[in-house]
């Protein structure tokens, strides 16, 4: 089916966040990690939608349509921005969070647990593997870094040969060229800088004893932000409960670089949810106007 997606915007303290609605039924909120755009979802949007859910993908803040007037950034930032958008639209919802997104999806199921049906997690940081000094020095050189015009380039490239090592998606290298052309734009990188700089993880840690709700953690067996990634998805495992799936080949983002085994998993994720626990769009929540 041809999947017709409805761009609105999120009004939140310090600017807009753009996100696109495709589909009806229970709702399923995607969101990507840093320096990324929503695009990456492209393979795994159109099977839920002819599933029967309602998606919602939304840009981060300086991201993509997002306005670029956002200062503060992070996991806790997004997981507000995410329980918000999750409220305009009617929940509960599952979110799928890649990457720093998926940080931030398990601090917004530990703050309202009423608010999550599950949580789809592509290769999430549960934990913060650098120490504070080293933080520091990080941030120095981001700022360095993504500082001149050559930041966008420097992320993209990054992005494509390092982050998507291993098998990757066909479409990688125009995925790439749009994510260099969005960062040109005035304030993105900027937007993608601060974020870069402003990013911790510590909290997450001790927050996932209080995430109660049904998870399902994708890793890819050759991710570069992990020291040993299939390590890393038993301690997922065992910190919430949940499904795993080590995918063979895949970097970071397993969903892109692999359809053929993430999108069935998540596919009978999110029945197994709506199946066994009522999990249900709300009465009217299909249909709504754009909101600007």
């Amino acid at each position: 089916m041809s999947i017709v997606t409805d761009l609105r915007f999120l009004s939140r303290q310090e600017g807009r966040l753009a996100y696109a609605v495709s589909g009806a039924g229970p709702l399923i909120v995607a969101v990507p990690g840093m320096g990324d755009l929503r695009g990456s979802y492209r393979e795994l949007a159109g099977p839920l939608v002819d599933a029967g859910f309602r998606i919602a993908v939304m840009d981060l803040g300086g991201h993509g349509d997002s306005d670029t007037t956002f200062r503060r950034f992070g996991d806790q930032v997004t997981s507000d921005d995410i329980l918000a958008l999750i409220d305009e639209l009617g929940g509960p919802a599952v979110i799928v969070g890649n990457s720093m997104a998926g940080s931030a999806a398990l601090l917004a199921a530990a703050d309202r647990p009423d608010a999550i049906a599950g949580l789809v997690l592509l290769s999430p940081f549960l934990r913060e593997r650098a120490s504070r000094t080293a933080l520091a020095m990080n941030r120095l050189m981001y700022r360095a870094l993504f500082a001149g015009p050559w930041g966008a380039a420097a992320w993209a490239g990054y992005y494509r040969t390092t982050l998507n090592r291993g098998t990757a998606a066909p479409w990688l290298r125009d995925h790439a060229a749009a994510i260099t052309a969005s960062m040109r734009e005035p304030g993105r990188l900027r937007s993608f800088r601060e974020l870069a700089v402003q990013l911790d993880h510590h909290a997450v840690e001790t927050r996932l004893p209080e995430v109660s709700a049904p998870s399902l953690t994708i890793m890819g067996s050759v991710d570069p932000d992990y020291r040993d990634p299939a390590a890393e998805l038993d301690f997922a495992a065992r910190a919430l409960h949940g499904e795993t799936l080590l995918v063979e080949g895949a970097a970071h983002y397993p969903h892109a670089a692999r359809p053929e085994l993430v999108t069935p998993a998540v596919l009978a994720f999110v029945e197994r949810l709506r199946q066994g626990s009522g999990w249900r769009s709300p009465v009217g929540s299909a249909q709504g106007a754009p909101r600007a």
